[in-house]
């Protein structure tokens, strides 16, 4: 008896029904189309491993083939001893043991097959799509979330990598499995055969009234799931906030209320499962039960021998167990088309702009570059304009300041720089001494230096988050910049000094320690132009005046463009703009003294 592979096997079937359905939609809907060009990227990736999948298919059918052999081989041998009749028993144990052993090896030889193919593509695959959502544009690819985008990258690519290989080999050698296993059955005894099938038709048709209910359990319990892992995650994340409010208790109630929903909906789907379980396995028991009896009745009529009973009952078993694995090929290909269909989202957004001319400035590093902006237009959303008809100029050798209020638009003055977003009209450049200019793009990025708003520190030691940017630099190189941007002083007082170990986001180090850090990390980039957004915004006065000093003094024609609020950083700027009302517009030095003195 084997009511567990019926209840598995009538699992597979709801999914099959329910896959079925939703194909059966797509072709209604002319979308089918999409599903099969999600498979053909796919297979763009199985078809650098075509030698491997064929060699996976033939194991595979070759050890389907020594398990029956074993399973025949066996009968003979039970029928042997038990009618006294030894002259061919030594023959079939050997049959048994050669077919039961060869097909053992085979069987984990497929499975390590598998798992490496699978490693190797997932490998493959995640290796491809980093590159390229690395590369997309950056407004396209903030479209997405965090979150999500992680999903597709783990989640989906996985599904994606289990299946690319083994989909076509696991239809092929599941349908051989089940026809070979079948006409054994058969050969021996038809009605027995037919017996031995008649779960499947039984189960499709009952599993179909039970797809919807279970759909929306299933549904229920996912959504319930994601609610409390970003309550989760969002808790964790603001701990320090969490604790510097003493607001521990709300939180905790909060959890044993998400809990306790969580705990509701699964009992239900729980209740659900288990009378669905009982009904598919009285099912299936029934035709077990009529199954086990007709062999008895063959026994007692002397119809078939002690052997070929076992042989049926052994095979009925990996009939249903074969049914099951060739209706659980529909809802795989569609799972995998889900998948694949997602992360050819990504893989799709458009590239980011590259001009290959930029390496050419390279060789005016030493004389520093002009950034300049004519005329820029930028929006995020059409028609809610962020920057409107602005000019920007920043020369080598200046500290160039943007102020302005909160949400005005400096950051995005940064991103265009950068070239992360590119103007809706205008333009945005740099300028080398030789009066070549390039349009910001991807390729300009080298020549910068950036240290964003807020803390970028990454878990690791002091020199491994220096040496991100210049992965040769040594530790005379690491300990010039921590002086420069005047960390040095704490940093030397550590028991590991430069390896000394940094927690996540900075833990361990104060907010001024962490942005001294990350200052060091741009300087020692030693690109011609430094961008600091409110970087020096958690360091006192005094330090903040030295740092910019250092900056100057270490490399003279160094363009440095700084967002803040600080007048003490106003009074050493060479050029003052004011971003506000969408506009960007340079303030004289009167206005500029002013404002400093407004602060």
């Amino acid at each position: 008896m084997d009511s567990t592979n019926d209840s598995n096997q009538s699992s597979s079937q709801r999914a099959f029904f329910g896959s079925l359905d939703v194909l059966i939609r797509r072709i209604k809907d002319g979308t089918f189309g999409e599903i099969l060009d999600d498979w053909r990227w796919i297979f763009t990736y199985s078809a650098r491993y075509k030698g491997a999948i064929v060699f996976y298919t033939i194991l595979g059918i070759v050890s389907t083939t020594l398990g029956l052999v074993s399973s025949v081989a066996s009968k003979y041998m039970i029928d042997i001893i038990t009618g006294y009749k030894t002259d061919k028993l030594w023959v079939l144990i050997l049959i048994t043991l050669i077919s039961a052993g060869t097909s053992l090896v085979f069987g984990n030889l497929l499975n390590r097959i598998s798992t490496k193919l699978s490693i190797d593509i997932n490998n493959d695959i995640q290796a491809d799509i980093f590159d390229k959502i690395i590369d997309a544009e950056w407004l396209s690819l903030n479209h997405y979330r965090n979150g999500d985008v992680l999903n597709r990258f783990n989640s989906d690519i996985g599904t994606v990598a289990n299946n690319a290989i083994s989909w076509l080999p696991t239809i092929i050698i599941a349908v051989y499995n089940f026809i070979a296993t079948f006409l054994v059955i058969w050969h021996y005894n038809k009605v027995m055969s037919i017996l031995s099938f008649a779960t499947a038709p039984v189960m499709l048709v009952m599993s179909r009234f039970l797809i919807k209910k279970q759909r929306e359990y299933g549904k229920k319990t996912r959504e319930m799931s994601s609610q409390v892992m970003n309550f989760e995650v969002e808790t964790f994340y603001n701990f320090d906030t969490i604790k510097s409010f003493g607001i521990m208790e709300h939180f905790s109630r909060k959890l044993r209320e998400w809990q306790q929903r969580f705990k509701k909906i699964s009992l239900e789907y729980n209740w659900f499962q288990i009378w669905t379980g009982i009904f598919m396995s009285i099912i299936g028991m029934i035709v077990q039960y009529s199954a086990f009896g007709y062999c008895l009745f063959l026994l007692w009529t002397r119809q078939i021998t002690y052997g070929t009973m076992t042989l049926f009952l052994e095979q009925r078993g990996k009939l249903s167990s074969a049914f099951g694995n060739v209706v659980s090929i529909i809802p795989n290909f569609l799972n995998s088309s889900i998948s694949a269909h997602r992360i050819r989202e990504l893989v799709e957004l458009p590239r980011e702009q590259h001009i290959p001319e930029s390496a050419l400035l390279k060789a005016k590093e030493d004389d520093g570059f002009e950034v300049q902006m004519n005329h820029v237009d930028f929006s995020y959303i059409p028609g809610k304009r962020v920057i409107t008809d602005s000019d920007f100029l920043a020369s080598p050798g200046e500290i160039v300041a943007l102020v302005g209020p909160s949400g005005e638009g400096k950051t995005t003055m940064i991103r265009l720089i950068l070239g992360l977003v590119h103007p809706d009209a205008g333009r945005v450049w740099l300028r080398a001494s030789d009066g070549r200019e390039i349009d910001m793009n991807a390729d300009t990025r080298y020549l910068f230096a950036y240290v964003p708003q807020g803390n970028t520190i990454l878990s690791g030691t002091i020199a491994e988050n220096l040496r991100m940017v210049k992965e040769n630099a040594t530790d005379e190189e690491i300990v010039d910049a921590l002086k420069t941007a005047c960390a040095w002083d704490f940093v030397s007082k550590l028991p590991d000094t430069i390896n000394s170990s940094i927690g996540e986001r900075g833990r361990g180090f104060s907010e001024g320690q962490a942005q001294r850090i990350a200052i060091a990390r741009a300087l020692l980039r030693d690109a011609p132009i430094l961008l600091l957004d409110e970087a020096t915004s958690a360091l006192d006065v005094t330090t903040e005046r030295q740092v910019l000093r250092n900056i100057i003094k270490q490399k003279p024609n160094k363009t440095c463009i700084v967002t803040t609020h600080r007048p003490t950083v106003l009074n050493m700027c060479q050029r003052v703009y004011r971003v506000m009302n969408t506009h960007v517009t340079e303030l004289t030095e009167e206005e500029a003294s002013r404002m400093a003195m407004d602060f």
